[in-house]
């Protein structure tokens, strides 16, 4: 079965079988060791590409919308940049230093543009022929008059002509609306769901949701003059209940936009958070539930802003959704050279990070060592996985019954280190025995020893 949106087949090592360390509930209590954000690392390959149409003026935010379609066997975009912006098209360059973007008069309307790439890399705006822009239909227009719009493949549903989503803002009715697709290309009117009552100006999002069996649509609302997240579920992607608030910062920080996407058996969400002097940074959130969220390091960014004159050194948002492959997670966003109500420019960029590393639990000194103990687990599986680096220092696993009594045959005196190595997919070894088919069924907790290492994650296997 493949794990919906985000470019990954379940098997070995998979991700429904994953716990990701930054799942405060699972963990009983940790001495010398703390969560600390993963380290994304951008590709030297970005920007990727920047305002380079007549129809793209401005990308603002772009609000881009990224997945690794395995039928088709290529990377897809869906982008929303301002395609008619007449403070940008209508102001000289000369004057924007004595004239602010804000005060700056003219109409904006937005737009859905597409494009493909075969490596995530190189990215091709095709003429699609559908929209005309300017007196033309030679352009990668899919849609006008659309804001924030979240576009999934959902795989889910048996009707084909719904198989791509849309979730957004009309912006001719400034109502939440949703929209239909058989290819993401031929898109139908835009439904609307007034029954929402969230003015939506943020990337909006949404994606299946298999405990509630709903659909869950991730918007914006307005409390108290500061930005908030919203949360509105609906059984059908039509009839939607009024949004209600999951999330929030505080009116020197706010939470302008949050992507949210299943990653194992979490939900992540990628908060944007607005500072007081308008730079934008993408933090970390995590979920059960999608209705209580918690934030991961806040204050700490999981895709750092680049230094003055870079191209991502006043804004990041990030896109939804990460694609993750094999060999690491692909954290897409859009990076603007300026603050967010500047004369900026938009590009997009690529960042990268280690395979489930989003956030890990990390020795706070190289000297001493760490421990972390989980809550009682249910053992399923006959082999145990963990995902850590360990390259200076060892990572040494020992499984404890429920009441915190080591088990012998797997105790810490017959652990075997996992020592200067770093891997996403390492195998626990108690006196060359890796098979806990002895334990199956168990309720057991894990009691992990590290010295100068970061866990990232574990996952119960099958013993080859």
């Amino acid at each position: 079965m493949r794990v919906e949106g985000l470019g990954l087949r379940e098997g070995k090592g998979s991700l429904s079988q994953t716990r990701l360390l930054l799942e405060s509930d699972i963990i009983e209590r940790a001495e010398g060791a703390s969560l600390v954000l993963g380290t994304a690392r951008k590709d030297s390959r970005s920007p990727l590409f920047g305002e380079d149409r007549p129809w793209e003026p401005r990308f603002d935010n772009l609000y881009p919308n990224v997945i690794f379609d395995e039928t088709d066997g290529v990377y897809k975009l869906w982008y929303n940049p301002f395609v008619v912006d007449e403070r940008v098209t209508n102001m000289p360059v000369e004057l924007r230093k004595s004239v602010g973007y804000v005060q700056a008069k003219g109409r904006r309307e937005s737009g859905l543009c597409y494009a493909t790439s075969t490596d995530g890399i190189v990215w091709h705006k095709p003429e699609l022929g559908l929209v005309e822009f300017d007196g033309s239909k030679r352009n990668n227009l899919v849609m006008r008059m659309i804001h924030g719009p979240g576009v999934f493949k959902d795989l889910r549903d048996p009707d084909p002509a719904r198989r791509y989503k849309l979730f957004g803002v009309d912006e001719n009715t400034k109502s939440m609306a949703v929209a239909f697709s058989s290819n993401g290309l031929h898109w139908s009117p835009l439904i609307q769901c007034p029954r929402i009552e969230a003015q939506g100006d943020t990337h909006n999002n949404a994606l299946w949701d298999d405990g509630s069996g709903k659909y869950v649509g991730i918007t914006r609302l307005w409390i108290d003059r500061q930005r908030i997240v919203g949360r509105t579920d609906s059984a059908d992607f039509i009839d939607w209940t009024k949004a209600e608030e999951v999330l929030r910062g505080d009116p020197e920080n706010q939470t302008y936009a949050m992507p949210v996407f299943r990653y194992a058996n979490v939900f992540l969400g990628l908060v944007m958070i607005l500072r007081a002097d308008q730079t934008v940074d993408c933090e970390l959130a995590w979920s059960r539930d999608t209705k209580t969220w918690e934030r991961v390091c806040p204050g700490t960014p999981l895709i750092p802003r680049g230094p003055d004159g870079a191209c991502d050194a006043g804004c990041i948002y990030a896109a939804a959704y990460p694609v993750v492959r094999e060999d690491g997670i692909r954290l897409y966003y859009l990076g603007s050279d300026d603050t967010h109500l500047s004369w900026r420019k938009g590009y997009l960029c690529l960042a990268h990070l280690r395979p489930d590393g989003f956030a890990g639990m990390h020795t706070e000194r190289s000297s001493q060592p760490g421990v972390i103990v989980t809550k009682p687990l249910k053992l399923d599986g006959s082999a145990l996985e963990v995902n850590v680096d360990a390259s200076k220092g060892e990572c040494l696993v020992e499984i404890l019954d429920s009441h915190e009594e080591p088990i012998p045959a797997f105790s810490r005196a017959e652990a075997r280190p996992l020592r200067r190595i770093d891997g996403a997919h390492l195998r626990a070894a108690w006196n060359g025995k890796r098979d806990l088919s002895s334990l199956a069924g168990r309720d057991i907790r894990l009691k992990f020893h590290l010295r100068n290492a970061c866990l990232y994650a574990f996952r119960f296997t099958q013993a080859d």
